[in-house]
């Protein structure tokens, strides 16, 4: 297999000074990466500071800010390289050797993804998304954005992220659509990412997209004879979230845009095969499933 070439993607707005660390820590990989940022209209100066301090950096302002969900997008078609390596703004780097670690657990061309383990610093010190060892590939249902890698090739095939979406909730649909086409999400083994991740969160924000996309990807992926109760369990799992964190309103609510995004959104149900659908569930549930143990499955949804 030919050696894989990487391009990091950064999606950024009116964070300079967390963009300024994040590229610093790009700088040293030893991968020696292409690096892409994409501004989704920042007001901080954040052009004239990349342009000044790190002239290498491919730098690509757009004046209409449209999320982070149309950026990465965006930058997955622009991107040079074989994999996308996609950090948060607020991220960085630990070790110099993180992206080249990452192409390597490409080794299998049926990985598509790779859940890169990151540390929340301002949360815990626990890495997250690690797989329990380095023998063997380790897979999971999905990844969470702030690290993670995609064969860009197989994400450009799928159609990348779903943008009706927005906010939160894209990843799983993502994979579930990856999964259908044949490509499995591992667990990575490489060098912790830093997520610095801001302790002032707009939570209301966070429940309503939440609530929503939930919704939506029932409707999107889900096929028809598990929808009902499918749809139904994201719904009574949402207001018992809702419920738990004191915020109900803010769960009704973000569920009514679901319903009223499906209706807007007809012509986007594509489901997936239902052993897809099984696999999918499966490897939600499993702490970390063996590659060898899931390939059965993948081939009857093939077949």
């Amino acid at each position: 297999m030919p050696e894989l070439t990487a391009t990091v993607v950064i999606s950024t707005k009116n964070r300079k000074d967390d963009l300024r660390r994040a590229l610093q820590s790009c700088l040293k990989q030893t991968a020696a990466p292409e690096i892409l940022v994409i501004d989704d209209g920042s007001t901080d100066g954040t052009e004239a500071m990349v342009r000044r301090e790190f002239p290498s950096v491919r730098f690509v302002r757009e004046e209409v800010s449209k999320g982070y969900i149309v950026r990465r997008n965006q930058g997955a078609r622009l991107a040079n390289a074989d994999v996308i390596v996609s950090i948060d703004d607020d991220a960085e780097f630990i070790s110099p050797n993180t992206v080249a670690q990452t192409l390597a657990e490409f080794s299998d061309p049926r990985i598509a993804a790779v859940a890169m383990p990151f540390v929340n610093v301002n949360d815990s010190p626990d890495v997250r998304q690690r797989a329990p060892s380095a023998n063997g590939i380790f897979l999971k249902e999905s990844f969470t954005g702030t690290a993670h890698a995609l064969l860009r090739r197989a994400f450009l095939a799928v159609g990348g992220y779903r943008e009706a979406l927005f906010h939160q909730g894209e990843e799983e649909d993502l994979c579930i659509r990856l999964l259908d086409a044949g490509y499995f999400t591992r667990l990575g083994n490489a060098d912790p990412i830093h997520h610095y991740e801001s302790p002032k969160r707009d939570w209301r924000r966070m429940d309503l997209f939440g609530a929503r996309n939930k919704i939506m990807f029932s409707w999107s992926n889900v096929p028809q004879c598990y929808l009902l109760p499918h749809a139904a369990a994201a719904t009574a799992n949402r207001l018992l979230f809702g419920f738990r964190a004191r915020r109900p309103l803010n769960a009704i609510h973000g569920l009514m845009m679901g319903y009223a995004a499906c209706a807007r959104h007809l012509g986007d149900r594509r489901p997936v095969r239902g052993e897809t659908y099984r696999l999918f569930r499966r490897l939600r549930k499993a702490p970390a499933t063996r590659l060898a143990e899931a390939l059965p499955h993948l081939a009857k949804s093939r077949s």
